[in-house]
């Protein structure tokens, strides 16, 4: 019985990391309807970010208090390194939250004029943009020799050539496989969702899918300094849901001037936007801490690319004509160079020891803020 049961806990975290990436696949799907039918990108990410907001503040500020607030020692001495809390961590949250806001609004922007296999896959490029800043920055140090170095590169190089893979050459159309031909009667079913709409803007699209993945690196770079401040993960996510609230709206307000336009009604917008802030604001960010918890910091990364597997399947089976040769080919080459970098990244912390581990734990976490 004990056996069955710790093989249970064994396979149960794996089984809802896998629900997660399906979820946010999901989800990137009912985002591409709602905005193929015409509603705003600046007003959903206005809205859920808004909502989102609502539900994490008050959520964060219980699970501080059960948990207890975390922060950073200092190292001159045995106190915190914190004399006002609010103040340093609303400072962070100032400087780094336009990296969401930017995220957010050129990813939503790409993913109207694209398809999800794009989103999902050009996403998966954020780690090497993130390898390549630190090199810039000079904030890590690349042993060209040792195996991790290597790996790193390559996998850089790899993902860098999938996505533009993915942008340059869509490519023609997959035809009905014998995967899809027993599901193909699904494909006759009057549509409620929209994979890909006409006409489409691939390569502008792909620009700002990837201007969306820069963003979300320059901000994964800041978050370290933030993590070395304040050591709470889901407060620090409130407070960076709440400025990218205020830059949301500002910036929609902006943009957007049609007031039809942030009108509401009973339909999919408004159960996208509701499902958006709690699987995005509280499901994911408990799952995802509880995962880190029992499994380490490198547990969730490894599952970023079952986003493609899911989104490829549901194109295939749901979308007979949605998908291309050439978004799939590059998507799956970003995958190969996502777990190539990974690889030796872990490769690399591993033959590190002391102060960082807090650090690479908080930081997968909050990387999640910027997708759907």
């Amino acid at each position: 019985m004990e056996g069955r049961v710790s093989r249970l806990w064994e396979v149960l975290p794996f089984s809802v990391m896998v629900l997660m990436e399906a979820g946010t696949v999901g989800l990137t799907i009912m985002t591409k309807t709602v905005m193929a039918k015409g509603m705003s990108p600046f007003v959903f990410v206005a809205y859920s970010n808004a909502l989102s907001s609502v539900i994490l503040l008050p959520y964060s500020l219980i699970f501080r208090r059960s948990k207890g607030l975390l922060l950073a020692p200092s190292s001159s001495s045995g106190r915190s390194s914190l004399s006002s809390p609010s103040h340093s961590s609303s400072d962070s949250s100032s400087s780094a939250s336009p990296g969401i806001t930017i995220a957010q609004i050129f990813a939503f922007n790409g993913l109207n004029y694209t398809s999800p296999i794009l989103a999902c896959g050009i996403s998966h490029l954020i780690p090497a943009f993130s390898f390549l800043l630190a090199l810039v920055l000079r904030t890590t140090k690349l042993d060209w020799k040792s195996t991790s170095g290597q790996a790193k590169i390559l996998g850089t190089l790899i993902s860098i050539t999938g996505g533009t893979l993915m942008i340059l050459y869509k490519g023609s159309v997959v035809k009905k496989t014998a995967f899809s031909s027993p599901y193909y009667h699904l494909q006759l079913i009057p549509r409620l969702f929209i994979f890909s709409s006409t006409p489409e803007y691939w390569d502008l699209g792909g620009l700002l899918l990837v201007v969306a993945s820069l963003s979300a690196s320059v901000w994964s770079i800041i978050q370290v300094g933030t993590i070395k401040l304040y050591l709470e993960p889901m407060m620090i996510a409130a407070l960076y849901g709440l400025m990218g609230t205020i830059q949301s709206i500002v910036v929609g307000v902006v943009v957007e001037r049609n007031l039809s336009a942030w009108k509401l009604e009973l339909n999919m917008e408004l159960l996208l936007i509701f499902l958006s802030a709690i699987f995005g604001s509280v499901i994911r960010c408990r799952v995802q801490i509880w995962c880190m918890q029992n499994k380490g910091p490198f547990y969730l990364p490894l599952f970023k690319p079952v986003g493609i597997i899911v989104a490829s399947i549901a194109s295939a089976v749901f979308f007979g004509t949605s998908l291309h040769y050439g978004s799939l080919i590059g998507a799956y080459v970003i995958g190969i160079g996502y777990y190539t970098l990974m690889w030796g990244q872990i490769r690399e912390d591993d033959k590190k020891t002391g102060g960082e581990s807090i650090d690479e734990q908080k930081i997968p976490l909050l990387q999640e803020e910027e997708q759907v």
